[in-house]
């Protein structure tokens, strides 16, 4: 598709996501596509590690967890503001496996609504997590390249490819040490890269891909890595 044509779609995307809810259907907050009611009782990612973002229901206020304790990863801190179940679980499912740019717009704004300005202003690059070449094919979507070219262009910063270089078996059932191990030299970055970047993906769950990737930013020149996704799945669901 080229630019031109998703600059018109993306316009009429914004054009008609105000109006109504995308979750209850009710007069929208302002020109978001959500109400307030449905935007304050969202799963949103709090408490959560500071530094990994992993949830940590029940605790008072962010602490680092004991994994980031004991091995702090190679991002510097993840900021990842939902929790990957109900109404953003069901969104999530609706952009990957169906392609639905609604969902995939709802979701970016959500994001986008939780960056502060000293995150906004961070960043010097940003990189999708990317796909293998057979599964992009396979599927005929790469949804964390979709969010990070618009993301991009919002933030006015240069948008960088990974590579991955082989096809990992599946990471559903394994822990962290096992993803880390099923992901290690598993992407390639060309440098050089600035010195602080940014990496996108739509869900975390342990992490590992987002070290995996970072590891390779920081091999091709970056000082400072930060992860970003959409939202975070809970301990125990992974």
């Amino acid at each position: 598709m080229s630019t031109r044509v998703k600059f018109i779609v993306d316009s009429a995307l914004r054009r008609a996501l105000p109006g109504r809810c995308a979750f209850c259907l009710a007069p929208v907050l302002d020109d978001r596509p959500w109400c307030r009611d449905c935007f304050e009782t969202l799963p949103w990612n709090l408490p959560a590690c500071p530094v990994c973002a992993e949830p940590q229901p029940g605790a008072s206020q962010e602490r680092r967890c004991g994994a980031c304790l004991r091995r702090a990863p190679a991002f510097v801190r993840a900021r990842v503001p939902l929790r990957y179940n109900e109404e953003v679980a069901w969104l999530v499912r609706c952009f990957k496996f169906r392609a639905s740019p609604r969902a995939g717009m709802v979701l970016l704004a959500l994001l986008e609504a939780s960056l502060t300005e000293e995150a906004r202003a961070w960043s010097q690059a940003l990189v999708p997590v990317p796909l293998h070449a057979s599964r992009a094919r396979d599927r005929g979507f790469d949804q964390a390249e979709w969010l990070a070219k618009r993301l991009a262009s919002r933030l006015r910063v240069p948008l960088r490819h990974g590579t991955r270089l082989r096809d990992t078996p599946s990471q559903r059932g394994l822990d962290r040490q096992q993803r880390r191990s099923n992901l290690r030299r598993g992407f390639r970055v060309v440098g050089p890269l600035p010195s602080r970047v940014v990496l996108l993906d739509d869900v975390m769950t342990t992490g590992a891909t987002l070290e995996a990737l970072a590891q390779a930013c920081l091999a091709a020149g970056a000082e400072e890595v930060e992860a970003w996704a959409i939202a975070h799945t809970p301990l125990g669901e992974t």
